[in-house]
């Protein structure tokens, strides 16, 4: 395979060992993609295990105890007879089940290959994680579970376990994929299993759908992929995890079918996401476009683009019975037979969830970020701070290696080629993203008027309403945020403590405490933050804080060094756009009349209320168009129970507004919303 490339955190004694990575698209540009695609292909098995075909799984599926319980339960329930119930189990199983086939899988690789040439410059993967998963595979069940922030993930998963000879994994796909004439089909016969995206209280799909997935795990069929996210992140920010197919897969162990289940998190960097616009427009209200063939032959224009580099982390296996060690009592699971089905009590969910956080952390721990993601985090900084201008390139790139001796410094996973003048590492982020950035006169700043020119490119310039102007700065102003966000995790602990002393009412430790537990709490939703850690994330900030200087701490205090203003005015800032995307929430919701509002209408009402606020000057933050932003917030008022919604009555599901309570909340998120210049006079 290719040289291996090691990077810089490798000598810097301050951070985790991470393993090394190797490009796999070397090879592929050296050797012939035919003679890859047709190769012999022997991957290892657990236990040596001969494959069943897709049909014997069927069956197995079929006649299987817990199937033929459900079948009768619903029987009796429905009225119908067992032998209709059965025939509908029967038709469900088709509809999801895959049928992979080799002759696919090398069709696809063959593609893929010329594909991912043409997109990326490199594909890098840690070879110690893949002799790791190779292992796993051959000792117990194995789940992979990647992160997902573009739809190449899977495909990208199964090119990499091709290329290294590891069992094709069989991954669940969203139904929306399924209507995709031809290539739905070659997806299902590439190892896709389809799901519906949600099952309401449908007994039947749930059965089949649980059982199919212990059959294949229990039998060693092949390891099964999906996302704990359960869809991609728009926002590159990670999702708070879905739990239905983690219970799924913990199932076979906690009721003692399987000695083990290996779950293996696998994290995704993308230098630049494919779909990066299109999330940004899907945030501000334009709809996700229905997946088609067509779309996909219209998406061949992407081909002329360079995405730069991604690398593949595979993480260490994690055990699901040391994980469960002193966690889970696994008696309860004798006092029923187990083909019986039952909801998981309150300490198998406890459980389940907590897992489901740490393995989360895990995918965000081994992201690897590029030089763009904090070049994007110090020009959105300034372009907030109203500086029109922009940045000279001389002061970016000075800013650029503070904040990269930073990250380091807070563990991140930096891939900045140390061998490369940082001048030349800027110029080179910046050429990569040139459709975000513009560099004039030695300046650089985000390209705001270039989006206000394509905004109108059909139809003369003057004809553009101040509110389209608004939505298409606020595209590139999205697709900046979403890179920036890529590194949110290495910072966000130190944010809060930040966020925290410039809230708290005074230094005491105890009150600084108080207010780092109310905004984590707050933003729960909006970040992946463990439950039940709250004072271990507040000792690992001011740890960070305490190494890098910028905090000093005794038992009572917590005391701002001289140097330490630079780091806490940079690590505020990055939480100041999602606070006040929570205050103009709160806002809305006490100055408009969100009553009679439901979920649904929510979103689209908020928003024209904070386009009108960024208009007029009252917000400073594009940012807070964001739907995804909006919904964290609502969410988390939902649950601190600012906000109720109805059940029954005339509108079902309508929004019940506790004023007093949103009042205080905004108040003590950091006060009133602040009156900044009009946002047209800024850009």
């Amino acid at each position: 395979m290719a040289s291996k490339a090691v990077y810089s955190q490798h000598r810097d004694p301050m951070l985790k060992k991470r393993d090394d990575f190797e490009d796999l698209l070397e090879e592929r540009r050296n050797s012939s993609d035919l003679r890859y695609a047709l190769r012999c292909y022997t991957p290892a098995l657990y236990k040596g295990l001969t494959p069943c075909k897709a049909s014997e799984l069927k069956n197995m599926v079929l006649q299987s105890d817990h199937l033929h319980y459900v079948i009768n339960q619903v029987s009796k329930e429905s009225g119908m007879t067992a032998d209709e119930v059965q025939a509908e189990a029967s038709v469900i199983l088709e509809e999801m089940a895959h049928r992979l086939q080799l002759s696919t899988v090398r069709f696809f690789a063959f593609t893929l290959s010329k594909i991912f040439k043409t997109l990326f410059r490199s594909i890098c993967v840690n070879e110690d994680g893949i002799q790791r998963l190779q292992q796993a595979i051959q000792e117990h069940p194995v789940v992979l579970l990647p992160s997902h922030r573009s739809y190449m993930d899977f495909l990208l998963m199964s090119y990499i376990l091709y290329t290294y000879d590891l069992a094709l994994p069989v991954i669940a796909a969203g139904m929306d994929f399924m209507g995709m004439k031809f290539v739905g089909e070659m997806l299902r016969m590439s190892g896709a299993f389809f799901i519906r995206r949600s099952f309401g209280g449908d007994k039947l799909y749930w059965a089949v759908f649980s059982e199919y997935v212990k059959t294949m795990l229990k039998n060693g069929f092949a390891p099964v992929e999906f996302f704990l996210e359960g869809t991609r992140s728009r926002t590159s920010k990670s999702l708070t995890p879905k739990l239905g197919l983690l219970n799924i897969v913990m199932d076979p162990f906690l009721k003692g079918e399987v000695f083990d289940v290996s779950l293996v998190p696998v994290s995704i960097s993308y230098e630049r996401v494919l779909e990066e616009a299109l999330y940004a427009r899907e945030m501000l209200g334009v709809p996700k476009p229905k997946e088609s063939t067509s779309g996909l032959f219209k998406a061949r224009k992407i081909l002329s683009e360079d995405y730069g580099s991604i690398h593949v982390y595979f993480g260490q296996p994690v055990s699901v019975r040391s994980l469960a060690e002193g966690r889970v009592d696994r008696c309860q699971f004798n006092l029923v037979p187990r083909h019986i089905p039952r909801r998981p009590g309150e300490e198998i969910s406890s459980f389940v969830n907590d897992s489901a956080y740490r393995l989360v952390r895990a995918q965000e721990e081994n992201m690897v970020l590029k030089p763009w993601v904090l070049l994007a985090s110090l020009l959105l900084q300034n372009q907030a701070a109203g500086e029109k201008q922009g940045m000279l390139l001389e002061e970016l790139t000075e800013r650029v290696l503070w904040l990269r001796d930073l990250s380091r410094q807070y563990g991140a996973f930096l891939h900045w080629p140390d061998h490369i003048p940082p001048s030349a590492v800027v110029s080179s982020s910046l050429s990569l993203h040139h459709g975000l950035v513009r560099i004039c006169e030695g300046r650089v700043q985000l390209a705001l008027e270039q989006a206000e020119g394509q905004a109108g490119a059909e139809e003369p310039r003057s004809a553009i309403t101040p509110e389209e102007a608004l939505l298409s700065q606020a595209v590139t102003i999205l697709s900046c945020a979403s890179y920036r966000n890529q590194g949110l995790h290495v910072f966000l602990r130190p944010a809060l403590l930040a966020s925290a002393v410039h809230t708290a009412s005074s230094n005491k430790k105890h009150e600084v405490y108080n207010s780092f537990s109310f905004l984590r709490n707050m933003f729960s939703n909006e970040f992946i933050l463990c439950p039940g850690a709250a004072v271990q994330d507040f000792e690992e900030a001011c740890f960070l804080l305490v190494k890098s200087g910028a905090l000093q701490i005794n038992q009572q205090e917590i005391l701002v060094t001289e140097r330490g203003h630079r780091t806490l005015t940079f690590l505020s800032s990055m939480l100041d756009p999602f606070l006040q995307g929570y205050q103009v929430v709160c806002r809305f919701l006490c100055e408009e009349s969100a009553e009679g509002l439901t979920e649904k209408q929510f979103v689209p009402a908020v928003q024209k209320f904070i386009i009108k606020h960024l208009l007029t000057g009252r917000l400073r933050y594009a940012e807070v168009l964001s739907s995804d932003l909006q919904k964290n917030a609502l969410a988390a008022l939902l649950r601190l129970g600012a906000v109720r919604k109805l059940k029954g009555g005339e509108k079902p599901g309508m929004l019940k507004v506790n004023e007093v309570m949103v009042n205080s909340l905004e108040d003590t998120l950091g006060g009133k919303l602040p009156t900044q210049k009009p946002l047209a006079a800024r850009l």
